[in-house]
């Protein structure tokens, strides 16, 4: 069975590292000097644009690799901040690198993570394409299974598919209705 990338990572020291929402765990332009997998809480990539507004790249939850294309990269060329009270774990960057480039295994369990993450990325870009919440959700779900997390979680799906919490919200109410009119309608 093939080892998971971030499993290889576990031959290599870490340190754990609290961080509070709102901290960065690093800027646009620092050097790349560790890696970072988040183990609670969320981590937000985001580039900043000329109006001062934050595009988000990744939304990293827990068991995310931060960043991961900078593990090839001198600098970073996004910020990393985290959007809630987190805890990441955190190696040096050159004993993954050696780790990355020595391991036959752990070079194709990265090249199998950062492929499972562009395809992420390309759904990501389709879901926002569409212009309807029904429509952003429905691709959602197939990603997903065709499976509603529960309630506590759906504002997470309306962050994951960029609508308000509102939004999201109207659209499965308007599900539940729809869905109940068509039993009512059987019977």
């Amino acid at each position: 069975m093939q080892r998971r990338f971030l499993d290889c990572l576990s031959q290599i020291p870490h340190d754990d590292r609290q961080i509070r929402k709102g901290a960065l765990l690093f800027e646009r332009s620092d050097p790349v000097q560790q890696v970072f997998v988040v183990r609670t809480g969320k981590i937000h990539l985001i580039r900043r644009k000329l109006d001062g507004d934050a595009f988000i790249l990744q939304r990293a939850t827990p068991g995310s690799l931060v960043a991961e294309a900078s593990l090839m990269t001198d600098d970073y060329h996004c910020a990393a901040q985290a959007t809630e009270e987190s805890v990441v774990s955190v190696w040096p960057i050159d004993p993954v690198r050696s780790l990355i480039h020595a391991d036959r295994e752990a070079s194709r369990a990265f090249v199998l993570m950062l492929a499972a993450e562009v395809r992420r990325a390309r759904l990501h870009a389709e879901i926002l394409s569409l212009r309807k919440v029904s429509e952003r959700l429905d691709a959602w779900l197939v990603w997903n299974g065709d499976e509603m997390p529960d309630k506590g979680s759906w504002r997470h799906i309306a962050d994951e598919i960029n609508v308000s919490q509102e939004a999201l919200y109207r659209e499965l109410a308007r599900r539940r209705m729809q869905d109940g009119a068509h039993s009512h309608s059987r019977t």
